[in-house]
């Protein structure tokens, strides 16, 4: 199945395919240019031969001073129809870059297209509701990056609003 899969892909999607590093995984995958993360997932899920039609993780990895690139969003395909073969899906993105929503082919990865956005800062254009999921919208930064300080950038803001909400849910009348 690997090799029907790496075939089909080089031969309709060459053009969005980067060349593999080697890593170290048990899991098939290709590396793609972020353009091509939806044309390829619709393809891959509407296939009839490999139909994933189960995105069973979306996240990603800072590389910061490791990788010429930044960041990396990995994707993690499922096909129940061919014994739950996966697929993994690598996509390299600048800092400062957004990439391509795939909402509108796995209804299932709004959530975590938010929780990376809320927690790494990447954005996903055409996402129906990019916004914070996880850190308070008030919050600064995106704690998962390794520039992040530890300490956090401090959280006085924090205090300060949830102090004023709650002296005026006591003070409003009932």
């Amino acid at each position: 199945m690997k090799e029907q899969i790496l075939s089909y892909l080089s031969s309709e999607f060459s053009h969005f395919l980067i060349p593999n590093r080697e890593i170290q995984t048990n899991l098939p995958f290709v590396t793609l240019k972020p353009e091509g993360i939806v044309p390829v997932c619709k393809a891959l899920k509407e296939h009839p031969d490999f139909s994933f039609t189960f995105l069973n993780d979306l996240t990603s990895i800072d590389w910061l001073g490791k990788h010429p690139i930044r960041f990396e969003l990995i994707y993690l395909l499922k096909s129940p129809q061919n014994k739950h073969f996966r697929l993994q899906i690598r996509v390299p993105i600048e800092e400062g870059e957004s990439m391509p929503s795939i909402v509108s082919i796995y209804a299932g990865a709004n959530w975590p297209e938010r929780e990376v956005f809320d927690l790494m800062g990447i954005p996903f254009s055409g996402h129906p509701r990019m916004e914070r999921l996880i850190m308070p919208d008030n919050f600064v930064g995106h704690p998962l990056r390794k520039d992040y300080p530890l300490e956090g950038p401090g959280q006085d803001y924090l205090i300060q609003d949830l102090l004023t909400l709650h002296v005026k849910e006591d003070i409003s009348p009932n």
